[in-house]
């Protein structure tokens, strides 16, 4: 007999008997998948039942509609590989549900936690973390009745996507009562508004923000819009990231700083030994410059388009393992879709206690260095 046999038996009947409420899966057998959990619930698309799986990852949310049939299949596949526990939910008596590390099923019934069930509707209303803030307006987000501009509704999915992962990231970061975020390349400060606007008066976080920019007109509109909004520990300053004094930054952020940019800043994250060092990067000139006139040694850099995404891929893969170098846990992800922006990955270096062997990851550097003839990353060169 199959050993989820009761599971597949109370889950099946749950449903049929109209009494299913939810199922979660936790305890996670590998934290570093970076999977702490998945809620299971009943929708309905079309006037058909699904259950819905939400995969919650430590940076986003991956939503999955199956059969019952195939659900059955992926929850012995999530509690095998994945999983160590998991609780059915129902207004009849929750399941718990055990496998030990020798992969044996236990199970234990408990009264209900539910008395009613949860709406079936299949569009669940998102959160969204940049609604409140008259700076929205300031910086020409939403109108004076607070409703987003149809032109600028991208910008608004990446401002709520970016504190979507800001979050994440906190729950796992050690910081202190007052922390220091510096924000390198901070443009027109889209992103910096709403950041500072998330931590400090949704979160009540004790948080300074500073926007380091070259632009000094960016800095000016930036700090006249920081003034009108009350938002009194946020500021702009004019200067270029080489210049900027690294002796108090807890968060580094970088997002979309042109080509060696991006490594000016991590190398500041570096010096101050930040606790998150968060980029987006931008352009790659610097590596596509070395292997000029080397492409026909690699098949891979032939084709143009290719050729543009190796050039990424070596930069920031690279940029990652320096991270790692230097003791941080790294994470390298989608951040918005292709369909907003090419420029759409993000690199996470998050300080680690444990010390990484240096001489290993050293020579996965010289690796790739030699297969793509570099001579130089140039944030090898800054540290």
């Amino acid at each position: 007999m199959n050993e989820f046999q009761q599971l597949r038996d109370t889950l099946s009947q749950s449903i049929l008997n109209a009494n299913f409420v939810k199922m979660t899966l936790s305890k996670p057998i590998k934290k570093s998948d970076g999977l702490p959990n998945v809620y299971v619930r009943l929708v309905k698309i079309k006037g058909a039942e699904v259950l819905q799986f939400t995969y919650h990852y430590t940076t986003n949310d991956k939503v999955k509609n199956y059969t019952i049939t195939e659900a059955l299949s992926e929850l012995e596949i999530l509690l095998l590989d994945n999983f160590r526990a998991a609780t059915l939910f129902t207004l009849k008596n929750d399941l718990l549900v055990f496998i030990s590390k020798k992969k044996k099923i236990s199970y234990k019934l408990n009264a209900p936690s539910f008395k009613n069930k949860l709406p079936d509707t299949h569009d669940k209303p998102k959160e969204r973390l940049a609604e409140a803030g008259k700076y929205l307006q300031y910086i020409g987000i939403t109108d004076k009745d607070g409703k987003v501009i149809h032109k600028m509704a991208d910008k608004y999915r990446q401002i709520n996507k970016y504190l979507e992962i800001i979050e994440g990231l906190l729950k796992s970061t050690k910081l202190p009562k007052h922390i220091h975020i510096v924000d390198m390349g901070s443009g027109k400060g889209y992103l910096t508004f709403a950041l500072y606007d998330y931590l400090v008066n949704l979160k009540k976080y004790n948080a300074t923000v500073t926007g380091i920019e070259l632009r000094s007109e960016l800095v000016k509109y930036c700090n006249d819009v920081a003034k009108k909004s009350d938002f009194k520990n946020l500021s702009f300053v004019a200067q270029p990231i080489q210049e900027y004094d690294t002796n108090k930054i807890d968060i580094l952020i970088a997002l979309h700083a042109c080509d060696t940019a991006t490594d000016d800043a991590i190398y500041k994250g570096l010096s101050a030994k930040a606790e998150l060092i968060i980029c987006a990067p931008c352009c790659h000139k610097q590596i596509r410059q070395q292997v000029k006139g080397k492409e026909q040694d690699s098949p891979l850099l032939k084709y143009g388009i290719f050729k543009e995404r190796q050039f990424e891929m070596v930069t920031d893969t690279i940029r990652a393992l320096i991270l790692e170098k230097n003791n941080y846990n790294t994470k390298v992800f989608e951040f918005i879709s292709n369909e907003h922006t090419r420029k759409n990955v993000m690199l996470v270096g998050s300080k680690s206690s444990k010390k990484n062997d240096s001489s290993k990851i050293e020579d996965k550097i010289r690796s790739l260095k030699k297969t793509y003839a570099i001579e130089k990353h140039y944030l090898e060169t800054l540290l």
